[in-house]
């Protein structure tokens, strides 16, 4: 059967299968990997399995619900067989029925169309935009010589502004939850781990399934409680298991790079053993690899919570509010200028071990109390232009007035809001 579909798609559709011909059972495509720039052809479970009488068409194909559908692709839309494949092909792409005259499209597709063979022949690389590899095949379209100018232009050194900018777009997002705008800007996140993926290639060091397979690979060695025969009760077990398992990490990558005897920094090594790229600088220590460009409050948290792991923690809670006085009296103390900033860094250091004792995100409460500021100060400004006065007119007094009257309107918003949507105040 199969032998005689295959033939038909050679002829009526123009099937080459040295193109990497997808065969996929209908009753199963919510769990089937399409790739829509590669030719597709969809046939009832039965007929895979040889249990069809040959005939096609008619039988109303429903989707097998013992099948979970693929992870990543089984969001709201739905994920019966019709809206999988509304999702991965324009509406408008053709779509070959055996024994049937030509004229379908998917977005015309029907679930008693699924009861018989159907061909989808592939759609041009950049219009796969569902797939995940649209956006690496345009990607390199865009670095060839007849491309973009400005990407061909692109280094690393030049993209890394903007992969700082799209992160913390992606932070500001997230402040919403699941959003839209939240799937939009980890789109341009993405896109820039395709960049340097593809400039990597060019330079032969490495390419994208490299930096897949790397974090899978990764992720599973750092679960087997899940992966493996470890046992993880709670998360703090996890966190203990996830740094015990980093050194072990950061242990055999030290030992490759010797072994590979080392290159300069910034070069890229090979491991004698293997093809594998070796980092030319190695971390050695439970704190390496927290990058410097990250927000300082932070990149606190995360040596913090990584040196608390590991044991080195204050007992109580208490020890942590002394220090937070010795730091504060120190600094009170400081006579000259560098003496103060270092005194101001350690007390933020401390509130920071304050704010993760308390399981706040110290990063996030800054940016809520900036947040914050940033509405009460517009308020002022709201209330002075009103008076007909500049703030630079208005004396302190003055000013924390219009202040205290701003946070009483807020509490007012914010009382009223509650009230309207049912909300505890």
């Amino acid at each position: 059967m199969l032998d005689a579909l295959l033939a038909e798609a050679r002829l009526r559709w123009g099937l080459e299968p040295e193109a990497g011909l997808q065969v996929a059972a209908a009753e199963h495509l919510v769990a089937t990997p399409v790739e829509a720039s590669r030719p597709l052809l969809i046939v009832p479970l039965a007929v895979l399995t040889g249990r069809s009488g040959g005939g096609v068409g008619g039988a109303v194909v429903e989707t097998d619900q013992t099948v979970a559908p693929l992870p990543g692709r089984a969001g709201p839309r739905g994920s019966d067989p019709l809206t999988v494949l509304r999702r991965l092909y324009p509406a408008d792409h053709p779509v070959g029925r055996s024994r049937v005259a030509d004229g379908t499209t998917v977005g015309d597709l029907s679930v008693e169309d699924l009861g018989g063979p159907i061909y989808l022949g592939p759609v041009r690389p950049e219009l796969a935009a569902a797939g995940p590899w649209a956006m690496p095949w345009i990607s390199d379209r865009l670095r060839q010589p007849d491309g973009c100018p400005w990407d061909r232009e692109q280094t690393h050194e030049s993209l890394r502004k903007h992969l700082l900018e799209e992160a913390y777009e992606v932070y500001d997002a997230l402040g919403a939850g699941a959003s839209l705008d939240l799937a939009d800007e980890l789109g341009d996140l993405l896109l820039q781990v395709v960049l340097h993926a593809q400039l990597a290639a060019e330079a032969g060091v490495f390419d994208l399934a490299d930096v897949q397979a790397a974090i899978a690979t990764k992720i599973v060695r750092r679960h087997p409680h899940v992966f493996g025969d470890a046992e993880a009760r709670t998360a703090a077990d996890v966190t203990r298991q996830w740094e015990t398992i980093k050194a072990g990490e950061r242990a055999d990558a030290a030992e490759r790079a010797d072994a590979s005897g080392g290159v300069a920094a910034g070069g890229v090594a090979t491991d004698r053993t293997s093809d594998a790229p070796v980092r030319s600088t190695v971390p050695r220590g439970a704190l390496e690899g927290i990058s410097r460009s990250m927000p300082a409050l932070a990149a606190s948290q995360e040596m913090q919570e990584r040196a608390a792991a590991l044991g080195y923690d204050w007992p109580t809670i208490d020890g942590i509010v002394a220090k937070v006085h010795e730091e504060l009296a120190e600094l009170m103390a400081a006579e000259t200028a560098p003496e103060r900033s270092e005194e101001v860094g350690d007390l933020l250091l401390v509130l920071v071990n304050l704010a993760r004792r308390h399981g706040v995100e110290a990063e996030a409460a800054l940016r809520a109390a900036n947040d914050k500021f940033r509405r009460r100060f517009g308020s002022v400004e709201r209330a002075a232009a009103a008076r007909g006065v500049a703030l630079r007119d208005l004396d302190f007094a003055q000013l924390d007035e219009l202040w205290d009257a701003a946070k009483v309107e807020e509490r007012a918003a914010r009382v009223s809001a509650a009230a309207t949507e049912g909300l505890p105040r």
